[in-house]
């Protein structure tokens, strides 16, 4: 089900310790690191499709929830290089009539920030049970950003554009409207032309829950059972989740944005620029992308019911690793004690 490669750093008991963290949280997914460009440990266990007995495989596609916004992140960065956009857009002017309730000031730069103020459609802090919270619309009518339309209207403003942090699902997904409007490309194209390909990223797409296919997992709700999370979210997701990828995509990448093969190393600089600093979390945020607390790696997170997911990557390429879980609440607490291992190691 995995694979564990020799190194000198595996001799110093990686893959031994890896092992054991999966073991102790009751883990179902995958995790890969890699050290000094080369994988050091790669594995999968669990279940991809329980009433089948399919198992995780290291190449299983997963859903990595709010990993999406460092994608839309990244699209929408693409657009600010080429001249499409600038930080400084407003959405009201790609907007126009929809979304009334979203301040005028409102600009590109502070819906990537999470510093917009705008009201949230899935407001993280108003969720008491991931199990059983209610999409404002029914799930099977959010397949495309335009249809997000729907459930992003009616949210009035919480605080003043650029006063101060508060995470936003719904703000992503109104940058990817104004990708889409700009461009004049569905959005989930939008990101494969300027994520994707010129990433080498050949498993990684906004798949359908209704129609996963046989290379994806499915997201559970609890450790045991057949229950999924189907209907939990959208059927499709947009700028702000719901985007599959495998564990060597993500390495593919983390490889192509230090390298500057997505957007240039000045646009990568601004991206990794705090624009906030959360002590709770340990970490600071810059545009799309959190930044550790007190050195420069960088990483991408995603929760959701049925789905776990974490990657962090250091500059210098000293250091990538994934977790991907197709459970709640399996991916944080592996990937922060690998976090801990690998500072120990280096």
């Amino acid at each position: 089900m995995g694979r564990v490669n020799t190194s000198p750093r595996d001799a110093n008991g990686l893959r031994n310790r890896v092992l054991q963290i999966i073991d102790d949280v009751g883990f179902s997914g995958v995790v890969r690191i890699d050290l000094d460009g080369t994988v050091a440990f790669e594995y999968a266990t669990g279940m991809a499709y329980r009433a089948l007995g399919v198992p995780n495989s290291v190449a299983t596609q997963f859903a990595t929830a709010s990993g999406a916004k460092g994608f839309t992140a990244l699209t929408v960065m693409s657009m600010v290089e080429r001249g499409e956009l600038s930080l400084d857009t407003t959405a009201r002017s790609v907007l126009g009539s929809d979304l009334l309730l979203i301040d005028d000031a409102v600009t590109v730069e502070h819906l990537l920030a999470h510093r917009s103020g705008t009201g949230d459609y899935l407001d993280e802090d108003e969720v008491t049970d991931w199990t059983d919270y209610v999409m404002p619309v029914p799930v099977h009518q959010l397949a495309t950003t335009e249809q997000y339309l729907a459930a992003l209207d009616g949210h009035p403003m919480k605080s003043t554009p650029g006063e101060r942090f508060a995470y936003n699902n719904g703000a992503f997904v109104v940058l990817a409207l104004i990708a889409e409007r700009v461009s004049g490309i569905p959005f989930h194209d939008l990101v494969e032309q300027r994520v994707c390909v010129p990433a080498g990223m050949v498993d990684t797409t906004f798949l359908r829950s209704d129609e996963l296919p046989g290379t994806a997992a499915l997201g559970y709700l609890f450790d045991d059972g057949l229950r999924t999370n189907v209907l939990h979210l959208p059927v499709r997701g947009s700028g702000d989740g719901g985007i599959y990828t495998t564990a060597a995509d993500m390495h593919l990448l983390w490889q192509a944005y230090w390298s500057g093969r997505i957007v240039s190393s000045t646009t990568v600089a601004e991206m990794v620029r705090s624009r906030s600093d959360e002590p709770a979390l340990s970490l600071r945020c810059g545009l799309g992308l959190w930044l550790h607390e007190s050195n420069d790696s960088v990483s991408i997170h995603g929760f959701d019911a049925g789905v776990g997911f974490v990657s962090v990557s250091e500059p210098a390429g000293r250091f990538t690793h994934t977790v991907f879980s197709n459970k709640s609440r399996g991916a944080w607490p592996v990937s922060q004690q690998i976090d801990a291992l690998l500072a120990e190691l280096m």
